[in-house]
Formats: C-alpha cells, structure tokens, sequence
C-alpha cells in the first residue's frame, strides 16, 4: 500500500468516527497498521474507536502504543487521560496522576490555560488520594504559574484560600513541608486581602491562628500572628483565647501569660480559657476553693483543655477531694493530644496524679485502678516515687507481702526517700506493729517535715500504741495540731482532733467545732454523726439540722444514710412523723437491712396514724433482727389496734418465749383477749366470751405481780371482771390465779358475784394508785354491776341498797373530780333511775347535765326516753328517742325504745320497729319483741293472703330471722321460759325438729314448779308433740300422759304419738275421744282422715274407703281426698284416683299448694299411662310459677323415667332447681346425673359438667343416699365404655364390688320402703355382673350370680344374667351352639321377658347365623317395648334390627327384604328421635347399593359437617365419604375432608388417606 493509500484510509478512519461507525474506523486503521505498524495516528484512531467500543482494555493498549511510538505527542496522552477519567477502577488513578503529570509537562511550554485545568484535575486526584504534600506543592505551583502569567491580587487571593481549603483536613498528619506551605498560604492569603479590616479577614485571621496553635514549634509565629489580630480588631477576643489557651497547655505562666489572662477577663468575663487562666493563678496563690471553683467553671465552656484539667485535679488533690480528682484526671485522658513528646509527657503526669488520688481514696477497688494506671506510666518501674505509690496500692488492695517488698526495696536503693520511710511505715500501722510504725514516720517527717499526712500517721500511731502516749498532748495532740496547721484541708485529722477533744480533753465544745470542720472538708459520716451528736447534747439544735440539710440536700438516692437518719429520729421527736417518714425512708434506701432504721420507720408510721405500713416496718425489723423484741412488741400492738387480735396474740405469745415476765407483752395479751370477750359478747357467744375474761384475768394478773404499782393493770382488772355482768350466771365459773386473791392456791374457781366483787376491789386498788375520776365512775357501775346481779338472784334488799348507794357515791366523787365529763353524769342517771333508788328527779337533771357537757349525745337522749317511758310520759319519750334517732340512726337502743311506744299504744309500726332493731343489732329487748310478733303474726291463720303478712313474713324472711335473735337471747337468757316457748314454734316452722324438742322441753323444765298449770301444760304438749316429730314415741307417750289431756289438740297429739308407736287400737280410742270434743266440721273431717289411715294400715281397704267417703259426702277436705287418691295409686285403681283427684283439684287453688298438686296430677297420669302428659303437666306448672325450685325439681326427676327422650332437657330443669335454690343441691345434682346419662354425655364432651362429676358432688352433699351410690356406679361404666370406644386407658376399674357393697351398707342404714331397697340392691348386683361379663372377668361374673341365686333362687333377672355369662365363652369360641342349649336360653328369654332379653337372644342367634330367627327377637323386644311404652327400649330395638340388616346387605345377600327392612327399621327410628346413627345406616345403605352416587355424598357429607353429632358416628361416615370421593377423584372435596380429620383427630381417615392416595 502506496503512502496515498494509508493517508486515505487514515481519513476513512476519521470520517467513520467523527460519523460514530466505529467498528468501520478499527478495520481502516488495521488496514493501515497492515502496511505501517508504528502509524502514530492509526493507534490513536483505535484508542479513540475501541474505548467508544467499550473496549478499554484494547483502547488502553492503543493509547499506550501511540504514546511510546511519539511521547511529545497530545493526541495519546489525551486519549488515555479522558480514558481512565471514565473508569471507575480504583487502579488506574495512579496511571491517571502520572498521565496528568506528563500532560502538565508538554503544556507548560505551550497552552498555559489547559496546563492550568489539569493541574486543578491532578490536584482534585491528590485530594481524593489524601497525598496533602502533593496537593500543596502542585498547587503552590499552579500560583506560581498564574503569577508568571500576570494574575491580578483578587485571583491570586482566592488561589491562596482554596490551598488553605485543600489542606486543612491535612493538619493532623502533616510533615514539615506540608506544614510551611499551609501556613505560607495562610500568610499570602492573609497579606492579599483588599478590604481590612473586614469580616473575611477576621475569618481567615482566626483561622490562621487555630492552625498555629495546633502547632507547638510555631509559638512566635503564633504570638505575632495574635498581636497583628489584636492590632487590628481590638475588640475581638479570639486571639487572646487562643495565646491563654497556648499558655494553659504548654504550661507558661509568665508575667505575659498572666496580663493575657487578666486582659481577656477584662475584655469577656466569661471567656473559658480566661476563667482557667484566674484558677490556675489561684492554684499557684494556693487558694485551692477559688482555684476548683473557676477551674470548673472554665472547663465548663472550654472542655477540650488536658492541662486545665490536670491542673483542676491537683486543686482537688490538694483539698482532699479524691474521685473528683480521679474523674478530672479521667476527663483529661479523654482529651490529651498526641502521645508524642509532649503528649506522651504531659499523659504521664496525669496518669502519676490519678494513681495517686485513687491511692488517697483507700479501698481495694480503686488501689486496683492505681495499679492500672501506674503500669500505663512509661517509665513507671525505674521511678522510685511511682515505686512507692505502687506500695501504697498493694497495701490498699490488702497485698501486704509485696508492698513490704518494694518497701524494702526502696529503702536500700533511695534512703533518703520519704516515701519509701512513709510505706514502711503505713505497713507497720496496718499490721499494729506501733514502734516500728513511730520510728517509720519520724524517719519520713525528718525528709519531708511539710507532709501532714505524715505527722497524721504518726499521731494516730501515738492514739493507738498506749493509753499513755494516747493521752500524751506532746505526742498524739501535737502531731494532730501541725498536721492541721500543715494542711487545714485535711478532714480527718480534724475529725482525729475531735476524737481527742471529746475521748480525752472532755471539751466537747471544742470536739463539735473540730468535728464540725472535719465535716465541711470531707463530709465522712463519722464526723458528720459527731458533730450532730454533740450539736444536740449542746443544745444547738439549729447547729444540729443545718449540718443535716446541707448533707441531706446534696446527697442522691442511696447515700448519707446517717444523716437521713438522724433528722428522721429528729422529727420523730419533735412530732413531725411525715417529715420523720420521708428521711426514713430515704436512710432506708442507702441500707434496706438496717433493722433499727426500720423499727424508726415503724415509729414513724406509728406516729402519723398509719397502722398498716407500721405494721409492715416494724414485722420488717423484726425479720431482719429476731432480737428486737420492741418491734415485735410493736407490731403486736398495731395488731391490736387494727382488730386483728390472734396475731396479736401470737406475736405477744412470741415476746414471752423470749421474755417471760415483759409487762407491755403480757398486758397486751390482756388486752387483746378482754377485746375478744367483748366482741363474742356483742355476738352473744357468752360461752366463748368468758373463757377469754379468764385468759385476760390471767395475763393481767401476771402483769400486776410484776408491776404492782401500776394503776392502769388494776384498772383493767376490773373492767374485765365486771365486763361478766351480762352473763347468764350459770355460765360464769371462771379461774383465777390465787395471786389475785392474796391466796397461796394456784388458780380458783369463781362465780359471776364473786367476779363481780373482785372488780371492785381491782379498781379500788387503782384508785390507791392513781385517784382518776375515771377509775371513781367505773367503780360506781361496778357496784351497780353487783347490785343488779343480787337483785336478779333475789338476794336480801339491804345488802343491794348499801351496793347502790355506794355505786351512787361514786358516780357523784367521779361528778365532782370532773363535772365536765357527759360519761360520768350519764353513768349518774342510770344508777338514779333504778327502781331500788328511784330518784327519777336526779337521773332526770343528770342525764340533762350529760347532754350539756356533750351535745351530740345519743346514749343520754335514750336513757332520758326510758326514763320518760316508765314514769309514764309517753310524748317526753318519743320525742327523746326522736332527739337520739337525729342525732346517730344506728343507734338501737333509741329504735328500741320508740318499739316500745309503738307497742304500748298499739301502732301497725310495731314489728317493723322490732325488725328494724335486729337488723342494726343483736339486744335481747328487740329480740324478744321481734320475735313474739312473729308468732302473734304466725298464729292469727286469717291473714296468710293478706299484704301484711306476705310483706312482713314471707318477704322480710321474719321466720329465720326470729329464730336467730330468739336463739342469741336464750343463750343470755336461759330461764325465759316464755322465749324457749317461742323458740321452739319457730323451729317448728322452719322443720328444726330436734332443735325444736329441746326448746319445748326447756320451756316445760322452767314452768314444772310455776304456779300457772295451764302453761305447764300446753308447754308439755309442745314438747310432746315434737317428740313425737322425731319418731321418739314412747318418751312423747310418756309426756302426754304426764298430764291431764282435756282438750282436742292434747288428745289428738297423743293419738298421733300411739300410731306412730303402731299401738293402733289406742289411737282408734283417742282419735274417738278427739272426734267427741271436736267442735267444727273440719277437725271432725280430719279425724276420720286419721282413722281411715289407721284402717288401712290393718288391711282393711274398705273401711278405708267408707270412713274416706264419708268425710267426702260432709264437708271433703284436701286432707281426705288426697288420702283417697293416694289409696286410688297403691291399689292401681285408676278409676278412683282420677275421680278423687277430679274433686281435688276443685279445693286445691293457689300457688302454695301447687308442687302437691302436680305430683299427685303426674302420678295419676303415670297410671294411666299418659307418659308424655306427665312431662306436660309439671312444664304447664312450672310456666305458671318459674320461680319455684320444687318445681324444676320434680320435673328433673320425672323426664327420665317418662320421657327419656327429652333428658337434656331434664338436666336443664335440674340445674334450674339448683341455681333457683341450693338447698334443693343433694336431690337435683342426682337428678342432672340421671338425665344426662340418659341423654349420653361424657367427660370426653365435657370434662367440668358430666354425670361422674355432678353424681360425685351430690355424693359428697348426701353421703347416705343409697341412690346416689348406684347413679355413681351407671356413670363409672358409661365413663369406662367411652374410655373403651376411644381407646385410652380405664382410671375406674374394679370398683364394682366396692360400690355394690356400699350400696348395701346405705339401703340397711336408711329407714327406705322394703321394695325399694330390694330393687336398689338387685340393679346394682345385676349391674355390677354385667360390667365383670363385658370386661372379660366370667369367672367373678359367674360365681355373683350364684351367690345372687342362692339369696334370691327365683330372681329372673339374675338367672337370665348367669345364662349370658355362660354362654359367653361359647359365643366367643365361635362354634355352632346344639339346638338343645338355644332352646334353653329360649326358655329363659321367655321367662324373663324384658327388652334387654329378648335383643340379647337375637345377637346370639346373629352370631349363629340365624338372622331370620334374630330379627324375630328384635321384633319381639319391639313389641315389648311398645307395649311398656318404653322409649328408649323401642330405639334400641329399631336400631339393632336395622344393624343386623345392613350386616346381610354389606354381605351383598341378594334379597330385598334386608335393604327394606333397613329402610323401615331406620325411618321408624329417625320418627322417635333425630338419631345420627339411623342417618348413618341410611347413608351406609345408600353407599352399599350405589357408592357413585351423588346421593351417598350428600347423605355422608351432612353426618361428617353437621356440627353436634357424636364423633364415633361422624368417623365411620368420614371414612366411606374419603372412599367415595376417591372413586370420583374428587381432590378438591378431598383435601376439605382431610383437613376436617386433622381438625377432629380422626387418625383412622389419615391413615386410610395416606393408603387411598399412594394407590391413586
């Protein structure tokens, strides 16, 4: 190719690029290198091409060639630069900086402008790099360049600045050139600024000035650089903040260095580096609070100061304040510059100041840190007084072996090192070696006289070598006194100078000043304790919480226990218990186990009234301590403030083990038990009451033989004794220590007036003691007290007047001593206005002079009322109790008395205010007038419709009510023969038979000897009847006969008793005898009721009837027809049952007859067989009257045994009865267990409500229930027959024989009907033999049932039952059975004759394979139980016939008769109940005849999701619907059904899945 050719190509080339054909250009240029492979240009043209190409590698390559083949040559350089620009490899920025360098290079001599771009591009690259020194010296020369080139001030100033921008990140790591060509800008910049002065010059001047400071060696440069500043902006104090803070650092203190700071403090008085300055000249002046205080202060703005901080520590060091030394020492690290020379210098100094101030602090913790911080020291090891703080620290640590060791050390290397003499010595102190200790420190002081912790030590030493050198004011005084004057910072020589002021001298005002300064230096608790102390016993008290704020106010959470503790005790003494809580609280919180600290807290509780948290504080204390017998005695008595007197009683128990004879201990206990005997009195508990008065007596009696010149323990004697004044005296038969009695005897026997007498002499032996006006008026109530028992007990009248008049005498001293006292007048006007005294004009002017002392006086305005009331001024009286009820409306005795009133002028409020008043409180006037309008109300029989009766008894629940009240007050009142009369016809009403028996006879015991005969024998008769009640015929015989019986209700009592008794002729002659003195028709009625019972009980039926009948034809009461109907039932005469019942239910009206009414309506339908009627008349009675429980009741019982088939509902209705009235629980929870085994529930539905657990309650409500036994033995086998079809384990095997035992045992012990009993007994044999048959146990079985036969050989059940068990093992051999034994069982089938039979028969003859013979068995069984009209006995036979059916289909036997009769046998079943296992059959049916079939899914489909059907039924149709729907390959209803399986655990459809879809 011709050198025209290449030219062409070459321009080919470029036009190709220049029109971006790029690919076109790289074959031109080939074409060319072909002919010319060093063609300069045709290199180039590939770079340029390739790198468009994004072919950099070989556009690299290109460039590279071109510039080797002509390296003067733009083009190459060029290309490669705008190359490696696009590259975003790191690696190529070194070849772009040497690309640019060669660049710079071939335009200097030419185009200056591009020279100038690259440079800013190399020096932008150098940046990136952080290659500063590069930067500065490209840049320095780009200035040179554009000062060559004519550049004016303006572009070379802002040229200057940016190299400042381009370098200042460079100041940390800069070498010396870097270093000079910075600051060379700063100064041209600085120098080429047009407008001075102006905000950018001050900007760049402060710049200037932080870049120097930064720079140690440039100081001069750095001054003149200030100055200049300062010259020209005099007001700015920038530059002297940056010279004093160059001052601080370098550590230059000159008389330059101070006008520095004292000029910038002139010029901003709050300038950091100017504070700094002041406290480090104060520091010099050795004013070490002004020196800490500015230091501080200064720091605060100007934190980033190493040396300011340093120099704080030592001002901290010197005044002892050593963590805060070591946190500024701390503070300082943080911010020490470079640990070069004179980083590294100035790093050692702080680290040597913190090691010793962690030194100074003492404890293990820090001398540990002082090892650390000694060891960062370089150069540490050969520095002899490092050496010796490294001593010091081990000892602190407790390391005693090695700082003797560099003791020794330092001793022999630098013996005239007083350190070294000083550690040796600190050594000997620590290990009480005094003399070697004395020598080391005297050693120590001749080198270094002016270190007063030396002469510390060496006083201490003297303190504690010898009483004598202790005592000694030239050794331990001296030594203290030039340590203080040596250093007056240092706190505890002066808390060791009040040691000695107080322990030695005795000056204690002296001892507080020291003490005082020892704690204003250092704050240590020691001192500061001290000082408070002898503050107080000084007298200062201000002194005293002063020192106590000032602590109190600076410490935090957790600290200054002590002083927290002392101005709590203090405000607990000045009686400022919520200030004392608080500062408690707070010691509390610096040490939670101090038990004292608690037992003040307590006080302090105590104090503010707060008994609860008391409580807690002191038990605390007591926990923590067991000794503190005060806290314990503590809370003992807080117990007993709160009510909680048992623990009380423990607690004080529990001081006496400890201390036996500690008098609060023991008169607490009194105390407590006398509060107890007070409250069961209250509660009328008299028995309980006085067994605590003895308990009391004594404990108090324990107390006075310790402490008899107590007043207030003979005071509380009495009160105890006379508190017995209530008690019935029968009851009163109390112990008393001898002691008490002045007897040698350990415990006597007293009487209530014994008692009562003993209280005087108590309370007299207080008056000796302490005459109170208080102890004078209990006094007087006690003789009152005395003289009411003598009168109740009828003793002689003089005797009680002479108690009265003294009780008077008393009551007027206790008047006289204290006038102002309503109490005491009151207690005046009680005595006056008894009827042995009768000075009606003084209780009357006493009881006014109480109500004057005290206006709101409801105990006074009452007694004023009883006053009026019996002198007979009826509107006085009411308008006082009116006055009382205003003033407190809980106050009974005021409603009592307006009873009374009421009472007395026959008002209708009269038992409303009765009722009212046991409503507020027991007493027994309210009681007794309650309760006699109760029985007045109860014996008026015309009223029970009335308003008046149904509000008054029925609704306020008067009867209960009464008897309580009547109850309480015969305890207090055993002798009201009246009451017990009372008592008794309440329990009556309430069916209390027994109780009512024993009030009766209470009642005839107390009238026996009485003159009124009349009540002596209507109070027999009552007492005869009630016998009678409780089945005691004889001993109610014996009663009757006891007196004469002239009228209706005696003779008829005792006819009653000899019928019970079985003697019946005599009951025929006094029932003749009543019907003789009979007066109306309807007693006469009665009569002749009874005598026809008596006929009937000897068999005469007739007779029976006639006497009925004829009681009919008069005047027929209920009595006689439900008599009539009831013989109508016990003989199955339908025919008279529904006659007399007709005529029943023409008399029986009303809601209180209607549980009798329907009982006897629903067994006259059972009669009649009208099953589902029974069922509809009580549910017709019970929508009537839903409110009543008997009702529910007796539905729950009937539905099982009528209507089997609506059992749930049954167990509804007896949950019903249960809610509507608990006392109905033994009777209905045996019912609900009835229904719902009926119903099929089981804990597997329901583990809380199923019938184990609701038989298991009503057992344990109704232990003797022979019932209830066997309803627990029904549910135990349906729970194991469950427990079998879900295949767990049995919890309740082998209880059958157990459970037929008890049955027995029950039926024997309960008084049952005969038949009923023996039916019992026969279910639970047959039943337990039924469970040993199916659980596999034939043998058992077997020999029951010939123990059955042998007591009973012509039971059909039982002979029936031993057929079945042996047949049992034929039937399971699987062996063809001889027709002789089939038509034995036959025999015995017919012979029995039940339901159960009959399909017991049929499965034997399934299991022979004589299905025709089978079906004729269910069908029979059908026909029984269609003729029993047995429910249940109908499904289960439909059921079963249905099962044999679908067995021969599933057999696929053709014949039509056995789908049909599938069919028909489930059609019928599914018309008696909605039953899920007829669906089922159907559904089975249907899959066997047309499994394909959309029909057999839908019928599958609504057992396995129709929710509420048992999951044993919705198993078995989930498992033929998975089969079906794999037959049709539906997936999609397939993968519901399975997780419908996963849902319900149906682990046999998983399994069946698995297998169905491994096939598929």
């Amino acid at each position: 190719m011709s050198n025209k050719e290449v030219k062409a190509a070459l321009k080919s080339a470029r036009d190709a690029i220049r029109n971006k054909e790029y690919k076109e250009a790289l074959k031109h240029c080939k074409t060319v290198l072909k002919q010319e492979k060093n063609n300069y240009n045709a290199w180039v043209f590939i770079g340029l091409a390739a790198a468009e190409l994004e072919q950099p590698d070989q556009a690299k390559g290109a460039y590279k060639k071109a510039a080797e083949l002509e390296p003067n040559q733009l083009l190459a350089w060029q290309g490669l630069a705008n190359l490696y620009e696009k590259s975003n490899q790191a690696d190529v920025k070194g070849d772009l900086a040497d690309v640019y360098q060669k660049l710079l290079e071939l335009y200097e001599r030419g185009d200056k402008q591009k020279w100038c771009d690259v440079c800013n591009k190399l020096v932008e690259l150098y940046r990136q790099e952080k290659k500063y020194l590069e930067v500065a010296r490209a840049w320095h020369k780009l200035i040179q360049i554009k000062q060559e080139g004519g550049a004016d001030n303006a572009e070379l100033h802002q040229l200057w600045k940016k190299m400042i921008q381009l370098l200042a990140e460079s100041t940390q790591n800069q070498d010396n050139e870097t270093e000079q060509l910075l600051l060379t800008a700063f100064e041209h910049a600085v120098n080429s600024s047009d407008s001075v002065p102006s905000e950018e010059h001050q900007n760049l001047c402060k710049d200037f000035i932080q870049c120097l400071s930064k720079f140690p060696h440039e100081t001069l440069r750095l001054k003149k650089t200030c100055d200049d500043m300062m010259a020209l902006y005099p007001t700015l104090s920038y530059p002297l903040e940056v010279l004093c803070l160059h001052f601080i650092q370098s550590g230059t203190f000159t008389e330059e260095a101070l006008h520095c700071f004292s000029r910038l403090l002139e010029m901003d008085s709050s300038s950091g580096p100017g504070i700094i300055g002041s406290g480090i000249k104060c520091l010099q002046e050795r004013k070490y609070e002004e020196a800490v205080e500015s230091l501080t202060e200064g720091l605060q703005k100007t934190s980033q100061c190493p040396a300011a901080w340093w120099y704080l520590a030592q001002a901290q060091m010197k005044m002892h304040k050593h963590r805060e030394a070591v946190l500024s020492c701390n503070q300082a690290l943080k911010t020490v510059g470079p640990l070069e020379s004179p980083g590294l210098q100035q790093k050692n100094l702080i680290l040597q100041l913190k090691a010793e101030a962690l030194i100074k602090i003492a404890d293990a913790d820090a001398a540990e840190e002082a090892i650390i911080a000694l060891e960062q020291i370089v150069g540490a090891s050969s520095d002899p007084l490092l050496l010796a703080f490294r001593g010091q620290a081990y000892l602190n640590e407790g390391l005693v072996d090695q700082a003797s060791k560099i003791s020794q050390e330092l001793l022999l290397s630098h013996p005239d090192l007083a350190e070294a003499h000083a550690l040796e010595g600190l050594i000997r102190y620590s290990q009480k070696n005094y003399e070697q200790a004395e020598k080391s420190f005297q050693n120590a002081i001749e080198r270094r006289a002016e270190i007063a912790e030396y002469h510390q030590y060496l006083g201490l030493t003297y303190w504690f070598m010898s009483d004598e050198t202790k005592k000694d004011k030239g050794k331990t005084l001296t030594h203290f006194l030039k340590a203080a004057k040596l250093d007056s910072y240092l706190g505890s020589v002066f808390c060791c100078l009040g040691n000695y002021y107080r322990d030695i001298a005795g000056d204690r005002s002296r001892a507080r000043g020291c003490y005082k300064k020892a704690f204003e230096l250092d704050g240590t608790e020691e001192s500061g304790t001290a000082a408070v102390d002898l503050s107080v016993e000084l007298g200062d008290m201000d002194t005293a919480l002063s020192i106590l704020n000032e602590v109190t106010e600076k410490a935090s959470a957790g600290t200054a226990k002590w002083a927290w503790l002392h101005r709590g005790l203090y405000y607990l003494r000045t009686g400022q218990p919520s200030q004392a809580v608080a500062d408690l609280q707070a010691a509390l919180r610096a040490d939670p186990k101090d038990a004292n600290c608690w037992e003040s807290l307590g006080e302090a509780y105590l104090s503010r009234g707060s008994y609860t948290t008391a409580l807690k504080s002191f038990t605390k204390a007591s926990e923590l301590n067991p000794e503190l017998v005060y806290s314990i005695y503590r809370a003992a008595a807080i117990e007993q403030i709160l009510g909680k007197y048992e623990d009380a009683i423990a607690a004080y128990q529990q001081i006496l083990k400890k201390t036996k004879d500690y008098v609060p201990a023991l008169k607490g206990l009194g105390e407590c038990y006398l509060m107890l005997a007070r409250s069961a009195l209250d509660k009328y508990l008299d028995g309980k009451a006085v067994d605590y008065i003895e308990q009391a007596l004594e404990f108090f009696t324990r107390a006075t033989k310790c402490r008899p010149d107590v007043s207030s323990l003979w005071k509380l004697l009495g009160d105890t004794c006379t508190s017995v004044h209530v008690v019935s005296p029968a009851k009163v038969n109390v112990q008393v220590l001898g002691s008490l009695l002045g007897k040698n005897a350990d415990k006597q026997m007293l009487k209530k007036s014994e008692l009562l007498s003993l209280g005087g002499r108590c309370y007299s032996r207080a008056l000796k003691l302490m005459p109170l006006p208080n102890i004078w008026c209990d006094l007087g109530i006690n003789y009152y007290r005395q003289a009411e028992h003598l009168t109740a007990m009828g003793t002689d009248m003089n005797e009680i007047s002479e108690l009265l008049e003294k009780s008077l005498q008393c009551l007027k001293k206790a008047v006289r001593l204290d006038s102002k006292s309503h109490l005491y007048w009151n207690a005046l006007g009680v005595v006056a206005s008894c009827s042995a005294i009768g000075n009606y004009a003084l209780a009357q002017h006493s009881f006014i002079k109480s109500v004057q002392a005290e206006q709101i006086n409801v105990v006074a305005w009452t007694n004023l009322g009883v006053l009026y009331l019996a002198t007979g001024n009826i509107e006085q009286a009411h308008e006082a109790f009116k006055i009382a009820q205003s003033l407190e409306p809980s106050y009974l005795m005021c409603w009592i008395g307006q009873a009374l009133i009421a009472e007395k002028v026959g008002s209708y409020d009269t038992m409303d205010l009765f009722r009212h008043t046991t409503e507020l409180s027991m007493h027994t006037e309210g009681a007794k007038g309650y309760a006699h309008w109760v029985c007045s109300t109860l014996q008026d029989k015309t009223n029970r419709n009335t308003e008046l009766y149904l509000y008054n008894i029925v609704q306020m629940n008067a009867i209960p009510a009464a008897q309580v009240v009547l109850s309480k007050y015969t305890e207090r009142i055993p002798d009201d023969a009246s009451a017990f009369t009372m008592l008794g016809y309440l329990n009556e009403y309430l069916h209390l038979k027994r109780q009512a028996t024993d009030a009766y006879q209470r009642a005839a015991s107390l009238l026996k000897n009485s003159e009124d005969t009349e009540k002596y024998i209507i109070a027999m008769q009552n007492y005869g009847r009630s016998l009678c009640a409780i089945g005691q015929c004889d001993k109610a015989i014996e009663v009757y006969t006891s007196v004469p019986l002239t009228e209706f209700d005696g003779i008829v009592g005792i006819a009653l008793a000899y019928f019970k008794k079985g003697l019946l002729q005599e009951s025929i002659k006094a029932y003749e005898r009543a019907l003789s003195v009979a007066e109306s028709e309807q007693d006469k009625a009665h009569i002749l009721t009874a005598l026809a019972i008596i006929e009937y009980k000897q068999n005469k039926v007739d007779a029976a009837k006639t006497l009925l009948f004829k009681c009919s034809l008069k005047e027929p009461s209920t009595e006689s027809l439900k008599a009539l109907c009831t013989l109508g039932l016990v003989k199955w005469d339908a025919t008279l049952a529904t006659a007399a019942l007709k005529e029943l239910l023409k008399h029986i009206k009303g809601a209180d007859s209607i549980y009798e009414r329907c009982l006897i309506t629903s067994a006259v339908y059972a009669l009649q067989g009208r099953n589902v009627g029974v069922q509809r008349q009580v549910s017709k009675a019970i929508h009537s009257n839903p409110d009543n429980p008997a009702l529910w009741s007796l539905l729950s019982r009937l539905v099982p045994l009528y209507t089997p088939q609506n059992a749930k509902a049954g167990a509804v209705a007896g949950n019903i009865a249960h809610m509507l009235d608990l006392n109905h629980g033994k009777e209905v929870l045996l019912n609900i267990a009835v229904n719902q085994l009926a119903a099929g529930c089981h804990s597997l539905e329901d583990q809380k409500n199923n019938p184990l657990k609701n038989i298991q309650k009503a057992i344990h409500l109704c232990p003797d229930n022979p019932a209830a036994w066997a309803v627990l033995m029904a549910a135990c086998h349906a729970e194991n027959t469950i427990v079998c079809l879900s295949n767990t384990e049995s919890k309740r095997t082998d209880l059958e024989m157990t459970l037929v035992s008890t049955i027995s045992a029950k039926t024997g012990e309960n008084s049952l009907p005969a038949n009923y009993t023996q039916a019992l007994e026969d279910w639970s044999l047959c039943q337990a033999i039924t469970i040993l048959e199916e659980t596999g146990r034939i043998s058992e079985a077997e020999a029951l049932c010939i123990k059955g036969l042998k007591s009973c050989p012509e039971h059909p059940g039982l002979f029936l039952l031993l057929r079945q068990v042996q047949c049992k093992q034929l039937l399971q051999s699987h062996k063809e059975l001889p027709d002789t034994i089939l038509e034995e069982l036959r025999k015995t089938v017919m012979t029995s004759s039940t339901v159960a039979a009959w399909q017991w028969l049929a499965k034997v003859y399934q299991s022979q394979r004589m299905m025709v013979a089978a079906e004729m068995c269910y069908r029979k069984s059908l026909q029984l139980a269609s003729q029993q009209g047995s429910w249940n006995g109908k499904l289960s036979s439909l059921l079963r016939l249905a099962m044999l059916a679908l067995e021969i289909c599933m057999a696929n036997v053709s014949n039509e008769h056995w789908p049909s009769l599938v069919q028909e046998a489930t059609t019928e079943a599914l018309k008696l109940s909605s039953c899920p296992l007829a669906a089922l059959l159907q559904a089975l049916l249907q899959y066997n005849s047309k499994k394909g079939a959309r029909e057999t899914r839908r019928m599958l489909e609504r057992l396995v999701y129709q929710p509420g059907n048992p999951e044993t039924i919705v198993s078995v149709a989930r498992w033929y619907l998975l089969q079906h729907l794999y037959a049709k390959d539906d997936y999609e209803l397939i993968d519901v059904l399975v997780e419908n399986a996963k849902a319900n655990g149906d682990v046999r459809a998983l399994e069946l899945n698995k297998k169905l879809s491994a096939s598929a």
